[in-house]
Parts: C-alpha cells; structure tokens; sequence
C-alpha cells in the first residue's frame, strides 16, 4: 500500500524539495493533499504533475481560481479552503509534511498528531508556541513524530535508537546545535543598522523562502530551534549549545557523558532529511549527491556573540521563562520580520520589537490551545505598537 501524504505549504521551499523526494519513490508514495496561502499558478502546476485528491487555499477567491484552472484541464482535484480545511486534510492522510511557516501552522499540526498520524515536522513554530500541549497530543494519540529541520533530524539520527524524551538520559550529556551564523557573521557590527532585505534573505549555504532567512540573519531561527530542541528531546536549557559552523556540513551533534560526539554530516539540502523522516527508520535516494569529504577543506566553530545575534540570547530567556514566553516571543518576531521585508522598520529594530513585546504582554500559562492564541494575538497588537512608535 502506497502511503498517502498530505503537504502543508507545498509551494514553499521544503514542499517543492518534499514533492522531489516522493516523484522519485511513485511506488512507495501517493499525494493525498497539497496546500497553499495564495500561490494558485504554481499550486495548479503541482496538482497538475501530482493529481491529489485535495488542494487547500487560503481563501475562497483563491480556491474558485484554482478550481476554475483545474476544471479547464480534466483535473479532478477537490479545491478546499480555510483553516477548518488544512485541518481536515492533516486528519485524513498517512502521512503529513508540516511545512507552513509561522504560527498559521499550528493547528493542522496538532489535527494531525491528534489523529495519530506520522507527522514529519518543519514548522518548528508549532512546538515552540504550544510545546506541551503539542507533545501531549503525540503520546496520548500514539502519533509519530520525526524532526525535518536539518538541525533536529541529525540530533534524531545521532541519538540512541533507544532513546526516550521522557525517561532523558541514555548517556547524553549535551546537544550541540550547529547554525551557519548568516550572512552577517563577519560584518562590521556598527553597519547592522543598514542592512537591506536583499542582504538579509541572501542565505550563503541554504537556499530558503524569506521569513525564515531573515530568522537565520538574525539568528532567531537556530532560537527557535533551541527551543524546539528542548521539547522534542526533553533537553534542559543549560544542556542546548549553538556552535556557529559557517561550512553547514555538520548539521549538529550530540555530546555523550563518556567524552563521544556523534555528528551527522551531509550536504546542505533539506532533501536529505525529508528523505529521513519519509522512509524511517529504512534509508532511500533523496536525490542529494554524496558528500565529498576530501573536498571540503577545513570545518570552523565558533561560539555565538550575543552582542551580534541579541534574538539568540531572547530565544534562550524565553525558554527558561516558559509558559507562554516563547509564544509572545514568535509573533512579536513574525510581525518584526515582515515589517523589515516592508521596509518598516531597520534590522536593528527586530531584537528591540520582540523584547519590548515580551515585556508588555503577560506570561500567561500554556494550558490550552485558545490561552496561545489569545497571546499570539495581544503580542502581533503590541508588536504594531511599537513599529508605530517607529515611523
């Protein structure tokens, strides 16, 4: 039996690799579900190669155009639309790529653990607003959850078969998060304040959409990640290093009590542990070339400069504060990263919003999905606040 997959966000850059991997594997895989925001033309290419029994869009002009494109070429996929919809498909399929960036995400990731789907997560946003609750929904629902980003997948990779959240241990002393450190690890610290969006999103390793290229520019992504870190392996704070590897051939590690370290290496390209996550615990053709270690020359660490990247420091502060910090601490970032894409802000402005926001909003406890929201909400308010404050 083929397994059936749903993608969430199937035209951002991990769908497009996901769909790669499975065209390569027709035997092994079958498209259940593809979605989009607003992307129609490449939305309908998709359905077009892939024929899904369902295709999800943001809104109902979105869908009807969608629909009406489909029609025109006898393709008999079912357009739908709307949060209720990204839910539905999460729910109905074997196997779901989440990969919709940012908090919009959250909900059809949580459908899908609490269906007890094998759930391959991109979307590091979704643990780091809900954490608990998310991993929760895993146990209690007999779902499987893989890590996708590169980071998280090699920790997976590199920890004991055995190795259990709950209980901890199994030897392990440390987690040691690689991150490239960006475009703007060498730049002059007192030219931050003139860096443009086209500087920002120009990733030197990773190919990657926008929102998340600002993240790693600042560094707030590999926060995310420690994060996400500590909920997908029950890790501590104080146990999660960020080592700034700017080679991105080691994707992390993890350090072990007997004085090992285990790294997963490989090319930079997400099909590797899309690949990973979609056959586990087998391993098949991802598609990616074989890493030549004679050719890479020399591999540099560093520790980070919270001076340089001030939102690690944050990411790192949310999380020991725990409950709903983190979640503030994501919005107040979204709403920060757009605004500089739009020119509303300076790059330097980003650590100021989020920190003025985590400030302002209350730590509420994380007790359930609605109490995040409403955090989520009050911390996007706040955030226009000060970008207002700004102009």
């Amino acid at each position: 039996m083929k397994q059936q997959i749903t993608i969430l966000g199937s035209t951002g850059s991990i769908g497009v690799s996901t769909l790669d991997v499975i065209s390569r594997h027709p035997e092994r895989y079958q498209v259940f579900a593809l979605t989009a925001h607003s992307r129609v033309d490449e939305l309908f290419q998709q359905c077009a190669q892939f024929k899904p029994k369902f295709a999800v869009l943001g809104t109902s002009d979105a869908a009807s155009l969608l629909a009406d494109k489909l029609r025109s070429h006898d393709i008999a996929t079912k357009v739908l639309f709307g949060a209720a919809a990204l839910c539905e498909v999460a729910r109905d399929a074997d196997v779901v790529m989440a990969a919709i960036v940012g908090a919009a995400g959250l909900a059809p990731s949580i459908a899908a653990a609490r269906a007890g789907k094998k759930v391959l997560l991109a979307n590091k946003e979704a643990l780091v607003m809900s954490g608990q609750l998310f991993m929760d929904a895993v146990s209690e629902n007999n779902a499987t959850l893989l890590p996708i980003d590169s980071e998280h997948n090699a920790i997976f990779q590199c920890l004991p078969h055995d190795f259990n959240r709950q209980q901890g241990g199994r030897g392990v002393a440390k987690i040691l998060l690689t991150a490239s450190g960006g475009p703007f690890l060498q730049r002059d610290l007192s030219t931050l304040g003139q860096v443009t969006p086209e500087q920002a999103i120009a990733h030197p390793n990773w190919v990657m959409g926008k929102k998340i290229s600002i993240d790693s520019a600042t560094m707030m992504n590999k926060g995310l990640e420690v994060i996400e870190a500590h909920w997908l392996f029950g890790t501590p704070a104080d146990q999660i290093e960020v080592v700034i590897h700017p080679q991105s051939v080691i994707h992390s590690m993890v350090s072990y009590q007997d004085g090992s370290v285990l790294a997963q290496l490989g090319n930079p390209d997400m099909r590797t542990p899309i690949a990973y996550g979609l056959a586990y615990p087998e391993r098949i053709d991802s598609g990616v070339a074989q890493l030549d270690i004679t050719k890479i020359g020399q591999l540099q660490f560093y520790k980070p400069d919270f001076e340089r990247f001030p939102c690690l420091a944050i990411a790192f502060d949310a999380l020991r504060a725990g409950a709903t910090s983190p979640a503030i601490m994501n919005a107040a970032n979204e709403v920060a990263v757009q605004a500089f894409l739009d020119g509303k802000i300076g790059f330097l402005h980003i650590p100021e919003l989020i920190s003025s926001v985590l400030n302002a909003v209350e730590n509420r406890a994380a007790t359930d999905l609605e109490t995040i929201m409403q955090q989520d909400s009050l911390a996007r308010i706040s955030a226009q606040q000060f970008i207002s404050r700004v102009k």
